[in-house]
Order: C-alpha cells, then structure tokens, then sequence
C-alpha cells in the first residue's frame, strides 16, 4: 500500500489548500516554470479539481488561482521565454507514460 492512501483526508485536504495558498501568493512562480520544473502548474491543479468533483475546469481554476484565470494572468503572467519553453517541453516528456 502507498503510504499516501494511508494520510487521513482531513489531513490531506489542509495540505492541498496550503499548497494552493502557497502558490497564490507566490505569483512570481510563473506556471511555465512549474511546468519546467515539475511538470504541473496552477492549471493542472485546477485540472485535476474539476476532474475529481466533476465541476467546470474554469471555475475549478479559479478555485486554485483566487481569481478568475485571465485577471491572474493579466496581473502577474510575463511573456515566456524561448529557453522557458523549451525546460517545460522537456519536462512534459517525463509526465507521459512509458
């Protein structure tokens, strides 16, 4: 057994808000650089929320972003760079499976 299925779903629920708080605040993160680095971002959160509880993925983005997608993405996005692009496409090659 996978010891994350054993973490009680309080639990697991108040770490998963922390996270998304974390992210709220840190909006110099930019989600390309998430993608570089981790292979997910804001919106696969928001992604995966909507897929869980079966909700709209915008409204299941905005959950995570604190605000509607685009106003997050007009207040805190920059334009991604050619070298920024290429570390997430890189990095999505690992998210597929083998």
């Amino acid at each position: 057994m996978d010891q994350l299925d054993a973490i009680d779903d309080a639990v697991a629920a108040a770490a998963f808000r922390r996270l998304v708080r974390h992210l709220r605040h840190r909006t110099d993160a930019q989600n390309v650089d998430l993608m570089g680095l981790a292979g997910f971002c804001r919106n696969c959160l928001g992604d995966w929320i909507a897929e869980a509880g079966q909700m709209d993925k915008n409204a299941a983005r905005e959950v995570v972003y604190g605000m509607p997608q685009a106003e997050w993405k007009a207040r805190h996005q920059g334009e991604a760079t050619p070298e920024q692009l290429a570390r997430m496409a890189e990095s999505m090659k690992k998210n597929a499976p083998a």
